[in-house]
């Protein structure tokens, strides 16, 4: 929605397709409501002189250089594909893909006695096309429209596409031989906005927040009790963001110990902590981390 200030609202484009529950889950997360029907483009947004509409990524970082849209979430493929000069903003980590050639086991090994041009089907073909100049090869680009997997055999000798964990590339008998370049959802902005101090300083709140549900998601708060005398021990064997938070607890009974804890070391501090004299743990999860 937009606030009743005269000031212009921040267009912000989401996108539409593989990218959008990842995006608008994020958002929710960070407090950020939006209302709208299943047909529809242009959601409202709870947050105040903001509007938004949803986009096709490709579409999504012309608009940006175009400027019809101010912030918007995109791959980075789609970025560096049309060659754009759009500021990132925030690397949301979301969607991790690789760009990547792949061909069929029997293209490959004709390939490695032969060296006559083919054809190489793609939706990315400014990226195939430096590819190829880069590896020296000599290939015909086939402009595809999605579904870039289903050209080989009979229509084209290889393909570059995205692929998450290629598994479509496995099931159509295509093999990775390189990686162009690897993506995720990232947030970007119209460089000229920034010359904007006032709307500059209300998208890096924007980022702010987001980057605070992203940071979140990566620790869980651990609350433990500990006797007097192991207090220090348990505060070196503790991983945290700068200096856990202590407190005595009722009638001398030792201390409480409170930390934002990295998730990806939980496994191996919990019974760290433990034989350290900790008691009466508790993982709790956190919404978001403001450093």
């Amino acid at each position: 929605m937009t606030g009743s200030s005269d000031r212009p609202p921040i267009r912000l484009g989401l996108p539409k397709g593989r990218m959008q529950e990842e995006v608008v889950r994020l958002l929710a997360d960070a407090g950020i409501r939006l209302a709208h029907g299943p047909r529809e483009y242009r959601p409202r947004i709870s947050l105040e002189d903001y509007e938004v509409k949803f986009l096709k990524p490709q579409n999504m970082v012309e608009m940006l250089q175009e400027g019809s849209r101010d912030i918007g979430f995109a791959g980075a493929d789609w970025v560096a594909e049309l060659d754009l000069e759009l500021v990132e903003l925030l690397d949301t980590g979301l969607n991790p893909i690789q760009l990547v050639a792949a061909t069929t086991p029997e293209f490959l090994a004709k390939k490695a006695n032969a060296d006559k041009p083919f054809v190489v089907a793609t939706e990315f073909t400014n990226l195939t096309r430096v590819w190829l100049a880069d590896r020296k090869l000599e290939g015909r680009i086939l402009r595809a429209y999605g579904a870039t997997e289903v050209f080989p055999p009979e229509d084209a000798d290889y393909i570059v596409d995205v692929t998450a964990t290629g598994a479509t590339l496995e099931a159509n008998n295509l093999i990775i031989t390189d990686e162009l370049m690897t993506s995720s959802t990232r947030l970007y902005a119209n460089p000229k906005l920034l010359d904007d101090a006032e709307r500059r300083e209300r998208i890096e709140r924007f980022v702010l927040i987001l980057r605070a549900v992203l940071e979140a998601r990566k620790r869980v708060m651990v609350e433990v009790n500990v006797p007097a005398d192991r207090l220090d021990e348990l505060i070196a064997a503790m991983p945290c963001m700068r200096e856990p938070t202590v407190s005595p607890l009722n009638a001398g009974q030792g201390f409480a110990v409170k930390a934002a804890v990295p998730r990806d070391v939980l496994a191996r501090a919990i019974p760290e902590i433990k034989a350290c004299g900790g008691t009466d743990i508790v993982v709790i999860e956190i919404a978001q981390i403001v450093p």
